[in-house]
């Protein structure tokens, strides 16, 4: 396994259980068995580590949309599975920056430089269903924006609730569980 994998495994594992404000990245690379300048070789800042762990060692969601391929229900039903699980297991990471405003802003400031934040799997779903509404698949008429954050607004939800119910390291929820939250936008999204 290479340094950059181990960093990234040893930041999720601190991550997940103190939260991505108590983590360092000295403790990360000590973890990881390496030192802090090693880390700086493989990330630029404790951000860019953070989004990694993100968007590497947790559940991808809105990746799962094909535009075009298998059916826009199916997709939504992964994109919402995942959604939640993403949510379930990425909860307790956030929680301990959000609870501290300075810390917070300093985030959302720091995210800023990365085109990231939680705006981007609301605007990533918009984007996929933008797509399927030009090839036909979705209503032309459709909110594709607002069905967009219903959606991983249910899924943020849903995800704390599971976080809550079976913790971070719980099952994903099934395929039903997914099904049943995508089923009341149909109505309104496909021709």
């Amino acid at each position: 396994m290479s340094a950059r994998e181990r960093i990234l495994d040893a930041a999720a594992d601190i991550m997940r259980r103190r939260g991505a404000a108590a983590a360092t990245t000295k403790e990360i690379a000590k973890a990881a068995g390496y030192s802090e300048a090693l880390l700086y070789k493989h990330f630029r800042d404790k951000e860019e580590l953070m989004l990694r762990v993100l968007k590497e060692r947790m559940p991808a969601f809105v990746s799962r949309g094909v535009p075009g391929e298998g059916t826009v229900e199916s997709n939504l039903v992964a994109v919402v599975g995942g959604g939640v699980h993403f949510y379930q297991q990425s909860f307790p990471m956030m929680a301990s920056m959000a609870a501290q405003p300075r810390l917070m802003a300093a985030s959302r400031e720091a995210l800023r430089k990365y085109d990231a934040g939680p705006h981007e799997p609301v605007a990533a779903l918009t984007r996929y269903l933008d797509a399927e509404r030009d090839l036909g698949r979705v209503a032309a008429d459709a909110d594709t924006g607002a069905v967009a954050a219903l959606l991983m607004g249910a899924c943020f939800q849903q995800g704390f609730l599971r976080y809550y119910t079976v913790g971070a390291d719980g099952p994903a929820p099934d395929e039903a569980a997914a099904r049943a939250l995508v089923g009341p936008v149909l109505g309104g999204l496909l021709p």
